[in-house]
């Protein structure tokens, strides 16, 4: 069996404990072994705390064999169509990870409590590098542990370039993969005093009655984010057009449209939910437009943080 090798080249901060912050919520991950050592890499480095208070706790270790098993007492709930699928077995949510080097076996299982408060993961040893860090966030675990966190009454996450000026005021870019995401962030990147929170993956919440946006790990092409945060002032729908231009939308249309670019959790109607009325109250007290733009500079004429800047 070939083994994966889930650390890149660079630098690895790796440990028997780490922890990682994004979005004020924090996963602690623990490991029972020795020969066990965590680590993580590349954007979530910068995602990495000190804090001693988890909103998730995790224990990683090595399986024994039965967690790699199938349980015919599960009930499905998702499948990626692609390395992950996801079951309820027993009121706890399992993710089993394969991939075809290893046949139809997994080599990684992850299982989380209702709350997604508290949970494990399973390694294949066979299928790691030994004596090497281990990154037990290996995408796409990292955000799927995040999403259903912020399900369950936290937040949302949508694809958007989020944009924080230099008063620390939020611009929400959204739209789907060719949308323009990335190249609204690298316009922006060019304004002093901009911070790109992310330029694919941003996280709402309201916290304290303030809609807060935050950066996450999970960039686009441009490789940008920041683990961040800046209160929502403006939405805005990105779309390709011949001249810049502003469109106001109205809250029950850009309520559809964010819900659109949301990852909602399907599988879990409380969930579902959720995001909806979390959704509806951003979209009612923030500002939205559609954002018809050339991709150069001069569409930041249009936007009011950029000429404050």
């Amino acid at each position: 069996m070939n083994s994966v090798d889930l650390m890149s080249s660079k630098a690895v901060m790796a440990s028997g404990r780490i922890a990682v912050r994004i979005a004020d919520l924090t996963l602690v991950l623990v490991s029972d072994d020795p020969d066990l050592t965590l680590g993580v890499t590349g954007a979530m480095e910068a995602c990495m705390t000190h804090s001693d208070q988890a909103d998730m706790h995790v224990l990683v270790t090595w399986g024994d064999g039965k967690e790699f098993q199938v349980d015919h007492a599960r009930t499905p709930l998702f499948d990626s169509g692609a390395v992950w699928h996801l079951s309820d077995e027993g009121g706890r949510y399992r993710f089993r990870f394969t991939s075809p080097r290893f046949g139809r076996f997994p080599y990684k299982v992850a299982a989380f409590n209702k709350d997604f408060t508290r949970g494990t993961i399973a390694l294949d040893r066979m299928a790691f590098p030994a004596g090497r860090p281990i990154n037990p966030l290996e995408y796409p675990l990292d955000e799927l542990m995040l999403l259903n966190m912020l399900a369950r009454g936290r937040g949302v996450e949508v694809h958007a370039c989020g944009v924080a000026d230099a008063d620390e005021n939020g611009s929400l870019f959204l739209g789907q993969s060719g949308a323009g995401k990335t190249t609204t962030a690298r316009i922006w990147d060019q304004v002093p005093g901009i911070t790109i929170l992310s330029d694919d993956r941003i996280i709402l919440r309201n916290v304290g009655g303030t809609i807060w946006m935050y950066g996450t790990p999970w960039h686009g092409e441009g490789r940008l984010s920041h683990p961040g945060q800046a209160p929502l002032r403006q939405i805005y729908f990105l779309r390709h057009g011949p001249a810049n231009e502003l469109v106001l939308q109205p809250s029950r249309d850009a309520m559809t449209r964010m819900f659109a670019c949301s990852s909602p959790l399907f599988h879990s109607a409380d969930a579902l939910d959720f995001t909806l009325s979390l959704l509806n109250e951003i979209t009612a007290r923030i500002p939205a437009y559609e954002l018809r733009f050339f991709p150069d500079r001069r569409v930041l004429d249009l936007l009011p943080h950029s000429r404050a800047c």
